[in-house]
């Protein structure tokens, strides 16, 4: 959707973060205005005596592909016509990986008819029935009126179909969280994925801490995951009311995966690694509303542009502050924004209605930018960002999960474990393919160059046993009695049949964000290739094509599959 659901759902977010327009959307007139809150007019009809058309409102013809329906009614159809529903049901569940929305008073090209209360209440009870029978639930995301050549009050609702999880195949999207130091991430995913509100000196984030040393400094050095779940009909469900993860992942047919990653500058190589091996879907930026852009802020914020992140923005801690000086927060990051460097549109969300648009428009235009003010003390627009993560759809579309999922198979190790009783365990990323339990794999490269062979014996996903792992999940993968010396992070675990091989000298197109002294040949840098981490030498710089020749450097890791 662009910028007219927007006005169509009472003028919600506005680009820029300029006031919200409220009240019902009126037909617009000849000279294409439309008539966004104020003092009703006299309605005039569709089409005037004289000949002039009165250009009814409207939304972009409806899609092909994708995961949004238009409907006009859905008023007591054959049985026919009902399975042929059902059927086209089914596609845009698919299209959206478990998720569709449906626009119920809308023609197929855009155009807002609406319909009477009766009429509406007759097409919802119909989708009810067919969103049960594909075993999934509706909610009612928001519904206004509109005048279309009528003199009675038509409406038109928006609504969000979601499939209920069967063998464990939940939507799953994750989030990087980033932002400078003593900014607040940890202890506003403390407060989501808990159910409780902080206390105001940092209780919310102590269960999300790994090392003592983060404890006692209240600050993240290494990157940790938390979930959120939401069900089917798209409430939360955290650990305020499941004690372990297996419940959570069982109640929900929805789960965000944060990943809290460290904002202060010694641990930025940390941070690059969670982004770069991770592959989060999005990236969620928080800012402190009483220092601003401070510190690593802008780092992030490059970093997340560098490697075409997604993100949204989350302005903490607004209790501790005075109203202006919030104000003034969001003023320095719509400018930041807006530079040339980013070309961004920020939108900021005010109210339900403008974290439903933000989220549809987050999905489908990566300019677009949500910024979120909240507090994690008083919890103030908390729900606002729930809705927000309830309805953002899925970035990638099925056609893509497809394509990489028919691709030979390719695990990035991230983690290495020892189990007691099970044995080795590797964390990662299934980058393409699909793994299975008992799939022979080979594993590499050694310090020698050479692949292994292995086989998984068992998988894990969010703490839960799964049988079947795909494209762009991550997971944890049980080897057995392989032996965890011969593994690091870096590695990968492919299928035999790609023939996997490695290189020491490749190409590399790099953009300089910013740089201390001169970058010239033979300069030694430190490359990030998804989840590889390695020192390398500049050999020579093309400067027309910005592109560099590197040479590996003197460590034993290997960078993998660049050639390919």
């Amino acid at each position: 959707m662009d910028s007219r659901v927007s006005e169509l759902f009472g003028g919600c977010c506005r680009p820029g973060g300029g006031p919200a327009v409220g009240g019902t959307l009126k037909a617009r007139g000849a000279g294409g205005s439309s008539g966004c809150g104020g003092p009703k007019g006299k309605k005039k009809n569709g089409r005037n005596r004289g000949g002039k058309a009165n250009n009814p409102p409207y939304l972009p013809p409806e899609a092909e592909d994708g995961n949004i329906e238009y409907k006009l009614k859905l008023v007591n159809p054959s049985q026919y016509r009902f399975e042929h529903l059902v059927t086209q049901m089914k596609w845009r569940l698919q299209e959206g990986r478990g998720e569709a929305v449906y626009q119920i008073g809308v023609e197929d090209n855009g155009l807002l008819v609406g319909l009477a209360e009766e009429e509406m209440r007759a097409s919802l009870k119909t989708l009810h029935r067919m969103a049960e029978k594909v075993g999934a639930d509706i909610t009612v995301l928001r519904e206004r009126e509109v005048d279309y050549d009528s003199d009675m009050p038509r409406k038109i609702t928006e609504v969000l179909v979601r499939k209920v999880p069967d063998n464990q195949q939940f939507l799953d999207l994750r989030v990087a969280v980033l932002g400078n130091v003593d900014s607040g991430k940890s202890t506003l995913l403390g407060v989501l994925t808990q159910g409780e509100l902080d206390n105001g000196r940092g209780r919310a984030r102590l269960n999300l801490f790994r090392h003592l040393h983060e404890i006692q400094s209240g600050r993240t050095s290494s990157i940790s995951f938390e979930i959120l779940g939401f069900n089917s009909k798209g409430e939360v469900v955290n650990y305020s009311d499941s004690r372990t993860a297996e419940e959570i992942c069982e109640s929900s047919s929805k789960m965000i995966t944060f990943i809290d990653l460290a904002g202060h500058h010694k641990y930025l190589h940390t941070t690059i690694f969670g982004l770069t091996s991770y592959c989060p879907d999005c990236a969620l930026l928080l800012v402190s509303a009483n220092t601003g852009i401070a510190g690593t802020t802008r780092e992030h914020l490059g970093l997340a542009l560098a490697l075409k992140v997604p993100f949204f923005i989350v302005v903490s801690k607004v209790d501790l502050c005075a109203k202006t000086t919030v104000e003034r927060t969001v003023r320095q990051l719509e400018r930041v924004l807006k530079q040339p460097g980013c070309h961004k549109v920020p939108m900021l969300v005010t109210s339900e209605d403008d974290a439903v648009t933000a989220a549809q428009q987050f999905a489908q235009s990566p300019n677009v930018t949500p910024i979120f003010t909240l507090s994690s003390v008083s919890g103030e627009s908390l729900d606002l960002l729930k809705v927000f993560l309830n309805i953002l759809p899925p970035l990638t579309n099925s056609k893509e999960q497809e394509e990489l999922m028919q691709q030979l198979t390719e695990f990035q190790v991230d983690e290495i474990y020892t189990v007691p009783e099970v044995g080795t365990v590797v964390g990662g990323t299934l980058s393409s393919g699909i793994c299975r339990e008992g799939d022979q794999l080979v594993v590499g490269p050694t310090d020698d160059g050479c692949f292994l062979e292995l086989r998984v014996c068992s998988i894990q996903r969010n703490r839960s046993a799964c049988r079947v792992l795909r494209a762009g999940q991550a997971a944890t993968l049980a080897l057995g009695d392989f032996d965890r010396a011969l593994l690091r992070k870096g590695m990968v675990m492919v299928s035999p049949e790609m023939n996997p091989t490695i290189c020491s000298v490749f190409e590399a197109e790099i953009v300089l964000l910013f740089h201390a002294t001169t970058f010239r040949r033979g300069f030694q840098v430190t490359v990030h290739v998804g989840n590889v981490r390695q020192t390398a030498v500049v050999e020579k710089i093309h400067a027309k094509k910005h592109t560099l020749l590197l040479k590996e450097g003197l460590s034993s890791c290997s960078l993998i599959g660049l050639e390919r």
